[in-house]
């Protein structure tokens, strides 16, 4: 105390930043300096006046805005903000502290540092391709977002994601993805009736609806079978379509195409005669024709087609023997009955002793099946006027037919000779010396069978006479 009231007195010069109050957000501090500069001269300070040990509120009191503030004063319970008081600040759930987590009251009473409490936000969620998201607290911490997709696709990955506290999403962003197939209807399944005289009906139809349930982007369709506008035989036909999405999702359908024939009653062929059909026999719109044996002649309906309503037209023929009539005027009258049915082999001889005629007709007599089978018919014509001789088999010839016969066909009395007509009357071929049968056959076989001969013939796999 001497040594102070000696000493001269010392000007001090404070020089005060000018501040205003300042509250810094939920810091919970309230800072105050002087609004003025001030000159003044520093006394020597007293005896402690103050004893600052026992002074309750030496620093401000802390509050911490959405937090807390735990303090630990060495004077007691009673003494939060004394000198020394170390209080540890913590925030409260959702908020996290930014600056010091613990602070202590200085001599200078203010405190060793700051800090305040920042609520935690995760970053905004990207938006989702095809999908969205609906939170139930925008970012805030414990916000729950959960991801939907559009119609027609489906989500892959977290299904939601929440805000945790350390300022992340919880889990990984989703994708939406295409996985659920085209949706596809073929056209309805159908039947259809053979066309007239065919074993197939043509069938159209619609191409099928397809539709995409994601972008509606349909990349192709394909089709397994014939195309529309197709004939389809007779039977069940399976059609199936395949459809592709952008995604290479497919879906399928099919549909049957069911052809029917009608088809009449299976027609038997007449006694000693075959039938000839068109088509397949029995289908609707086919044709029959009775044909028959050699030696015998059609008697009723020659042609008979199948109906729609699965029946024959007409009524079935039969083939009787052929009625030979040599009680006619002329030549040409009696060529005229065998017009289309029948082959004629006209045997000339001078005599019934010509050993070239007796020659051919044993042979011939020998051969009646096979002659039968080709549809000829032996007219003989032998011997000189007046005792000339001709017949058919056992019917007898008018001497003026006989003479007219000759004259038709240029045959000579003078030595054997034979000429071979066809069915249309026509000179095909001439012997002046005996043949076998076998030859005979061969020619016509060969060169004067028709189209239904030659099918018929196939069609009884080998020779009946053999």
């Amino acid at each position: 105390p001497g040594m102070a009231q000696e000493a001269a007195p010392v000007l001090l010069v404070f020089l005060t930043r000018l501040v205003s109050s300042t509250w810094h957000e939920g810091s919970g501090y309230y800072t105050a300096e002087s609004h003025t500069n001030e000159v003044y001269v520093e006394e020597p300070p007293p005896e402690p006046a103050l004893d600052y040990r026992r002074v309750p509120q030496w620093c401000a009191t802390l509050n911490i805005h959405r937090g807390e503030a735990t303090c630990y004063s060495p004077q007691g319970g009673s003494y939060r903000s004394s000198l020394g008081t170390r209080c540890e600040l913590s925030c409260a759930r959702g908020y996290r502290l930014v600056g010091r987590s613990a602070v202590q009251c200085l001599p200078s009473r203010h405190w060793s540092g700051m800090a305040y409490c920042r609520q935690i936000r995760c970053h905004v969620l990207p938006a989702v391709l095809r999908g969205s998201y609906v939170c139930s607290a925008g970012v805030q911490m414990d916000s729950r977002c959960d991801y939907t997709c559009l119609p027609g696709y489906q989500l892959e990955g977290d299904r939601s994601r929440t805000c945790m506290e350390d300022g992340r999403w919880s889990g990984s962003e989703p994708v939406c993805v295409d996985i659920e197939p085209p949706k596809i209807r073929c056209p309805d399944s159908r039947e259809r009736i053979a066309e007239p005289g065919k074993l197939t009906a043509t069938v159209y139809w619609d191409p099928p609806r397809v539709k995409d349930s994601a972008d509606g982007v349909i990349k192709r369709v394909m089709l397994r079978g014939p195309e529309p506008g197709s004939e389809f035989p007779e039977g069940e036909h399976i059609i199936r379509y395949t459809a592709y999405d952008q995604a290479y999702n497919r879906a399928s359908c099919k549909f049957r195409i069911r052809v029917q024939v009608r088809r009449c009653p299976v027609l038997k062929p007449p006694q000693h005669g075959y039938l000839s059909c068109t088509s397949d026999s029995n289908n609707y719109g086919a044709t029959c024709e009775y044909l028959c044996d050699g030696g015998y002649e059609r008697q009723g309906t020659s042609l008979r087609v199948c109906q729609s309503t699965q029946q024959w037209t007409g009524s079935q023929p039969l083939c009787a023997p052929m009625q030979i009539n040599t009680a006619v005027n002329s030549a040409a009258s009696l060529l005229d009955q065998f017009y289309e049915k029948r082959r004629l082999l006209v045997v000339s001889a001078p005599d019934a002793a010509n050993r070239y005629y007796k020659m051919q007709i044993s042979m011939l007599q020998q051969a009646t099946c096979g002659l039968d089978l080709r549809h000829v018919t032996i007219i003989e014509l032998v011997g000189q006027p007046p005792h000339e001789v001709g017949r058919i088999r056992e019917h007898q010839l008018p001497v003026g037919i006989m003479e007219e016969l000759r004259q038709f066909l240029h045959l000579t009395r003078s030595h054997f000779n034979m000429v071979l007509l066809d069915k249309a009357g026509t000179d095909r071929e001439r012997y002046i010396l005996p043949i076998s049968p076998d030859e005979l056959f061969d020619f016509i076989d060969t060169y004067l069978l028709s189209e239904q001969e030659a099918a018929q013939r196939a069609q009884s796999g080998g020779d009946p006479c053999d």
